[in-house]
């Protein structure tokens, strides 16, 4: 399967789980510090038909500052109802825009994180396809975004049920969903990884 092809995939699964959701999970907290269940959806589909021109267009908004530039986006969709995220997402299930980039890897990757951002905290555990989680950890380790390349730092990631490894020093070991959202930053998710290492992790993310 190729990349856009399962981008395509998680989004379709993503919309299918929001559908089951009561009103009020909508409103739980997700795994992004001060954001709900709602604001993570409005952030997923917030970079959707937006090209280069309105990426620069946030960033002056953002006042230049590259952390703010999630809340610019974030605040454009934020006032939308679930049920309009919702259609939206099932509208944009093919990445189109900023998330088409890399063949739809950055769809990909960002909706597959989100999607475990808003499970965990729900108790809605779900087993992620291996051949997406390969293709996230490569991703995550490199983009700029996500900054895994600064969070693993001095560390060596291995991944226990999927042929994946990354870094030099102290091993951290666990499920490769759980490695992926510690190079996202996830601080509770590093404390599910054993070995040296993710004593390391654990202290760095806090």
């Amino acid at each position: 399967m190729n990349v856009m092809a399962m981008a395509r995939q998680e989004r379709a699964e993503m919309a299918d789980f929001l559908q089951s959701l009561r009103p009020e999970q909508w409103e739980e907290p997700s795994l992004c510090s001060g954001w709900n269940v709602h604001d993570v959806v409005a952030h997923v589909v917030s970079y959707e038909e937006h090209g280069t021109a309105d990426l620069l267009r946030r960033f002056a908004k953002a006042r230049f500052r590259p952390h703010r530039l999630n809340d610019v986006a974030l605040a454009e969709y934020r006032s939308l109802q679930p049920q309009e995220l919702l259609e939206f997402l099932r509208a944009h299930l093919e990445p189109r825009g900023a998330t088409a980039r890399f063949g739809g890897g950055v769809g990909l990757v960002d909706c597959l994180i989100h999607h475990q951002d808003i499970r965990r905290p729900l108790g809605m555990p779900r087993r992620v396809p291996a051949e997406r989680l390969l293709y996230a950890l490569r991703f995550a380790v490199t983009a700029p975004p996500l900054r895994g390349f600064w969070h693993a730092r001095g560390v060596r990631m291995v991944a226990t049920d999927v042929d994946w490894a990354r870094g030099k020093g102290p091993e951290a070991r666990g499920e490769a969903e759980a490695v992926l959202l510690t190079l996202a930053g996830r601080a509770g998710v590093a404390r599910e990884l054993t070995g040296p290492g993710a004593s390391i992790l654990q202290r760095r993310l806090g």
